[in-house]
């Protein structure tokens, strides 16, 4: 009896560890952590528009209409930072990709409220509001557009904080006018925030643009410091591509990275998979032998 509770444990344990590694995903921002725009060809603006974190641009190295942005953080426009970023980029984004278990999801996430985990879906939209509701990590993989309604949002409840929330687009995501959104924008083309949308994360563009138009992003919370926060001169009037930079504004959570997993390598995944099933066999043939011994 020993013997089969110990192999009957052993099987338990195995499985519950390979659970375990299904369900942890790791979404690493590395040095793209502290930027709240990143872009790959361009970043544009209209209006009056308020960044908190950095913004950084590669191979682009011009940003647009900036004479009416306040920028609390740096500009890497086609330097070796902002180099460095886009790379960790593309690392976070696969890590998104590839988060499991996946849980699938309708395109339209207004009205609904989820709990942490991983949701899916070819396209995502939002028109109304999405309840995020408890602490964790929440991963939305979308297969290709990401847009929301105008004056639609991201409510966070019991814990559930922008930190925790990434959105992978797999092409390019908009952000209808006065959406309140929350969280990282990881997307493979671009992104649209149109008039007076606000986003509590950071807008993050691989290949292509970003886009604002009368805007609020705010990275403060989640963001490490700057790479280099010196302070860039007030422009003079016409400029374009030298906005006014403060430090970023005190913050307590400011160094905090996310909290999420550690990844688990897929070899450790199949072999705790392989070690759950023999185990699991081997107590079910043990069992089979002392039944025919004892008959």
């Amino acid at each position: 009896m020993r013997r089969i509770a110990t192999i009957g444990l052993a099987a338990a344990l195995a499985a519950l560890l390979a659970g375990t590694a299904l369900a942890a995903a790791s979404v690493n921002l590395g040095s793209a952590r502290s930027f709240a725009v990143l872009a790959g060809t361009q970043v544009t603006n209209t209006g009056a528009t308020t960044i908190t974190g950095d913004v950084g641009l590669h191979p682009g190295k011009a940003v647009t209409g900036f004479a009416t942005v306040t920028v609390h953080g740096a500009q890497h426009l086609g330097d070796a930072v902002a180099l460095s970023a886009k790379n960790a980029l593309v690392t976070a984004y696969n890590d998104a990709a590839g988060a499991t278990p996946v849980n699938q999801v309708p395109t339209e996430l207004g009205g609904t409220t989820l709990k942490p985990g991983v949701y899916a879906s070819a396209t995502l939209g939002l028109t109304g509001t999405l309840t995020l509701d408890g602490a964790g990590l929440y991963i939305f993989q979308a297969g290709s557009t990401l847009i929301t309604a105008s004056n639609s949002a991201v409510a966070l409840t019991n814990g559930a904080s922008a930190c925790d929330v990434y959105w992978q687009v797999g092409s390019s995501a908009t952000l209808g006018t006065t959406t309140s959104f929350k969280g990282t924008i990881m997307a493979l083309t671009s992104i649209a925030l149109q008039t007076g949308a606000t986003l509590q994360g950071r807008a993050l563009a691989r290949n292509g643009e970003v886009t604002m138009d009368h805007n609020t992003i705010n990275s403060s919370a989640c963001a490490a410091p700057s790479p280099t926060p010196t302070p860039q001169p007030t422009p003079k009037p016409g400029a374009t591509s030298h906005p006014t930079v403060t430090p970023p504004p005190t913050d307590t959570l400011a160094s905090a990275p996310a909290a999420v997993s550690q990844p688990v390598p897929a070899y450790l995944l199949l072999l705790l998979l392989v070690v759950a099933s023999i185990g699991w066999l081997w107590s079910i043939r043990y069992v089979a032998m002392r039944s025919r011994r004892r008959g």
